[in-house]
């Protein structure tokens, strides 16, 4: 960042009709010094700033010549200017570009974040050499951000590029930890972008987080229909055991035996709609049996997929989902599950899959 002190300092004094020995002599300082401030052969001590601007009566920022609104806005556009570059596949100008702000605006934690990423190959790549490469200069960029910026997002990103450098430096459990600490699904992408496109470890995290994802897509879905106020209890029905077959239809695909998880969340979301109405035990009976279905296929699918052995230990604690609900339906205190094992039949379907 460029300083005009001589130039503020030379235009104040002359503004309040001040010569160089009047001032040199009102900081303790020589008039040569004065001269040589305002002909830009140097600075001013940092410790002559305040009084400097108290004799002026402005701030220290007018006498270094910093606008902060003129900075912001310039900072501003050097980053959407650098995201423009980016998109357009100049990637050579766009380093050039982050570069030249960050020796402009050092202090800027958006400028260091930019930057950051740009010297380690993008918030995508995993290449260990260009990590190790730049390895001091950019945990002294993360140690910075997280002493001293309070934007979450800025924070994250600090704290995602210091995972990756953990993991270059062979520390990938120490890199694991760093990213739980993050919301689930943010955690899950981090982690995934943690290892490199053409590694096994990222082809087990693509496939776990595809797991988690359709997961909790299927569960958001179910619940625009269980909550929609203009259905029925049986359109709403109707409504989601389709939405489960088409699952079902498409997980018999060999490479889409995975959507299987979808479907048994949309049938367990509707048997929890029908539970809290009960009105039809037939058909509570009739969609937890499809529910434990369902379930067995997704319990199937993890004996050979680990991705999904490690969801399921994951959201319950075990692999056995069908003997985990049935426990939780014949046991649980809640007043809805107490009323319905009020009724025989009801009863008798949950001791088929007691485990």
């Amino acid at each position: 960042m460029e300083l005009n002190i001589g130039a503020n300092i030379r235009r104040l004094r002359l503004s309040r009709g001040l010569t160089q020995e009047r001032l040199a002599e009102l900081l303790c300082v020589s008039s040569a010094a004065v001269c040589k401030w305002e002909a830009k052969n140097t600075y001013p001590d940092i410790t002559l700033l305040i009084p400097l601007a108290g004799i002026f009566g402005v701030s220290v920022d007018e006498i270094i010549g910093y606008d902060e609104a003129k900075a912001n806005a310039e900072i501003e556009s050097l980053l959407s200017k650098h995201h423009s570059l980016y998109v357009d596949g100049r990637f050579d100008e766009a380093r050039e570009l982050i570069t030249e702000a960050r020796k402009k605006y050092p202090h800027d934690y958006r400028i260091m974040c930019s930057y950051m990423w740009d010297i380690a190959g993008g918030r995508a790549g995993n290449y260990r050499e260009d990590l190790l490469a730049h390895r001091d200069e950019l945990f002294g960029i993360c140690g910075c951000i997280l002493e001293g910026c309070t934007k979450d997002s800025i924070r994250a990103e600090a704290i995602n590029m210091k995972a990756k450098l953990l993991h270059a430096d062979g520390d990938t459990n120490g890199a694991l930890d760093a990213l739980s600490q993050f919301p689930r699904v943010q955690a899950m992408m981090y982690k995934e972008d943690l290892f490199g496109k053409d590694t096994f470890e990222f082809r087990c995290w693509n496939m776990k987080n595809c797991c988690a994802l359709i997961d909790l897509m299927a569960a958001r879905l179910a619940r625009v229909i269980r909550f929609d106020p203009s259905l029925s209890v049986a359109e709403k029905t109707a409504r989601l055991e389709r939405v489960a077959e088409i699952f079902s239809e498409t997980s018999q695909n060999d490479d889409l035996s995975f959507l299987c998880i979808a479907e048994h969340k949309v049938y367990a979301i509707l048997a929890g709609m029908l539970t809290a109405d009960s009105t039809e035990i037939e058909n509570v009976i009739r969609i937890r049996e499809k529910q434990f279905a369902s379930a067995s296929e997704v319990m199937k699918l993890a004996q050979t997929d680990d991705a999904m052995r490690e969801l399921l230990f994951e959201t319950y604690n075990t692999d056995d989902i069908v003997g985990w609900e049935v426990n939780r339906l014949l046991n649980s205190p809640h007043p809805q599950f107490a009323k319905l094992r009020e009724n025989d039949e009801y009863v008798n379907m949950l001791r088929k899959y007691e485990r």
